[in-house]
């Protein structure tokens, strides 16, 4: 299990803030605990900075693919360093983009609670209170270089607001165990409006050359531009059918990082079942996104 690289953070005694987001009044007694224990983390386990990359842009611009790109690329150039990927897209493709089997999400853990309580069995919820701070790590699937952590699907239909309330309280729990953190953001710009991501110091845009595209990564990087801190920002424009045409791509105020060419070898990589890790070496969207992370200082 993953957890067994960090015993410092799995040692803590209180309890998360993300796991309260439940129904239930016998929960709310554990409330003060926890901003005890957040001021704990606080000082004892943020002082050092992870370089956390968020990935966002329209659905359907190869933003995922990117997202595990980044992972294969910061594995490589950095074996000894501890990266974490996670998939905080409810469409969950970033799992199957980096060959990961899923067993547990962190809102299957939230719903065991949250049924629990439904139910009126306060007895097994608070014991699964008790045991959540472990739980949480048990959904850390650790892989050959980096370790892998899905927040899953909401409950119901309609508005994630719970999903991605817990998903800001676990990135600040997580990120500084790690050096580097991937997200892979929802498409759109929910998860920035609600500020899940304003602890992010790197931010990429991901567009395809549509007009439609572009102007959705210039609405999301001014939203961020309100609510998020970043240090870094850029656009990747990925799958360029009409290189003449990609200088017409652009976003006020922000870099154009890489031009990634449509990949025919990503294409018949993701046909055949096989993740981005199984990608030649010299494929375009490894080269691109490799040139995206060179002028953005992270690689």
């Amino acid at each position: 299990m993953y957890a067994t690289k960090y015993p410092k953070v799995w040692k803590i005694k209180k309890l998360p803030l993300f796991i309260l987001h439940v129904h239930a009044p016998c929960v709310r007694i554990l409330t003060k605990m926890c901003y005890c224990y957040y001021a704990q983390i606080g000082g004892k386990y943020m002082d050092k900075k992870a370089k956390i990359i968020t990935v966002a842009g329209k659905g359907g611009v190869g933003k995922t693919s990117i997202s595990a790109s980044i992972v294969r690329l910061l594995v490589e150039k950095y074996p000894d360093k501890k990266i974490l990927a996670i998939d905080a897209d409810p469409a969950v493709g970033l799992s199957v983009a980096l060959g990961v089997d899923v067993k547990l999400t962190l809102d299957d853990i939230r719903m065991g609670i949250v049924d629990s309580v439904e139910n009126g069995e306060t007895k097994e919820a608070l014991e699964l209170l008790s045991e959540a701070r472990f739980r949480i790590f048990d959904a850390l699937v650790e892989m050959p270089g980096f370790a892998f952590l899905a927040i899953g699907r909401p409950e119901s239909s309609g508005c994630y607001c719970k999903v991605n309330s817990y998903l800001k309280e676990v990135i600040g729990l997580l990120a500084n165990s790690f050096d580097y953190v991937v997200i892979d953001g929802e498409a759109g710009i929910e998860q920035i409006q609600r500020r899940v991501m304003e602890k992010v110091t790197h931010l990429l845009l991901v567009t395809d050359q549509s007009k439609k595209g572009a102007q959705v990564v210039s609405t999301i990087k001014n939203v961020a531009d309100e609510l998020i801190a970043y240090d870094r920002i850029g656009v990747i424009v990925n799958r360029v059918t009409n290189p003449e045409l990609a200088d017409l791509i652009t976003v006020p105020g922000v870099e154009i990082l890489s031009f990634i060419p449509a990949d025919s070898a990503f294409a018949a990589n993701d046909i055949k079942g096989k993740s981005v890790l199984e990608l030649p070496a010299d494929s375009a969207v490894l080269t691109g996104v490799k040139d995206a992370l060179q002028k953005i200082e992270i690689l």
